[in-house]
């Protein structure tokens, strides 16, 4: 019996196996340089600087998610107002994707530019909806943005659909902030969002997160806040650097049980000048 055939098909075998393994490769290095680019293009859009000012601390934590194609657009920033005092933001967008990455630049830049005509929260984030509903894009974005006053030791607070933050006092206190908040950014035309005015106490702390943070599988929303309030309950009565409070509230994220980005920014006030 003649085995030529038998050879022929092995051979066909291996042409095919070798062809879909090329296919197989080529595909796995285009997802893994769109992972990258969706990366550099997360971390290009973040601010390089934080802003100084008198008795305030501010620190930061990003952390992509970079599993497969699941990149988000997540976003912290800080800036000096032309008055002076600082603005803060922190958000997410609605995605996984480059999309999604490169549409939390244009929420970001908004912001900013926004904040220069006014510096009003409410204001800021009403104006950043509107732009964002113009652009005619399918996603949105959750987002916390807050003015800062070094110097009265006061924070004006408006919330569209993001998650509440965290406070701690150097006595003890702790707790979450419970402000009423509006619909997060690129759904609804004409909204409000109200302003909440805290105070920053001598060695207290402000802490602002996205859920990548303090939810999960592993993890419900309620107990990662719970999580991060006596954490940051301890710090304030420690006198912790918030450098190091931000540093344990990101590898906290490791316990949420899903990679996804996980964003923190904390504000801390060091008592007045003698």
């Amino acid at each position: 019996m003649s085995r030529t055939g038998t050879t022929d098909d092995g051979d066909e075998l291996l042409t095919r196996l070798e062809a879909l393994t090329a296919q197989a490769r080529a595909q796995a290095e285009m997802q893994r340089s769109r992972v990258e680019l969706a990366i550099a293009l997360q971390r290009g859009m973040l601010p390089r600087d934080l802003p100084v000012a008198s008795r305030l601390h501010l620190a930061v934590r990003y952390a992509p998610a970079c599993q497969g194609l699941n990149v988000g657009g997540d976003w912290y920033d800080a800036f000096t107002l032309g008055d002076g005092r600082i603005g803060v933001s922190i958000g997410d967008v609605q995605g996984h994707n480059i999309e999604a990455a490169a549409f939390m630049g244009q929420v970001r830049a908004g912001l900013r530019a926004l904040a220069s005509v006014t510096s009003d929260p409410g204001e800021v984030l009403a104006r950043t909806n509107d732009l964002l509903l113009s652009l005619g894009s399918d996603l949105f974005a959750t987002c916390t943005f807050m003015r800062l006053d070094p110097c009265a030791g006061v924070l004006e607070s408006a919330r569209a659909g993001h998650l509440p933050c965290v406070w701690a006092t150097a006595d003890g206190k702790s707790g979450v902030t419970a402000d009423e908040g509006g619909p997060p950014l690129g759904i609804q035309t004409g909204v409000p969002y109200p302003v909440t005015r805290y105070e920053l106490t001598t060695g207290g702390v402000f802490v602002l997160l996205t859920d990548g943070v303090v939810e999960g599988p592993s993890l419900p929303l309620e107990e990662g806040l719970d999580q991060v309030m006596r954490l940051a309950g301890i710090a304030a009565v420690a006198g912790m650097d918030v450098d190091a409070l931000a540093a344990a509230l990101i590898k906290g994220a490791e316990r949420v049980g899903h990679d996804d980005d996980a964003a923190v920014l904390v504000v801390g006030l060091d008592g007045p000048q003698p």
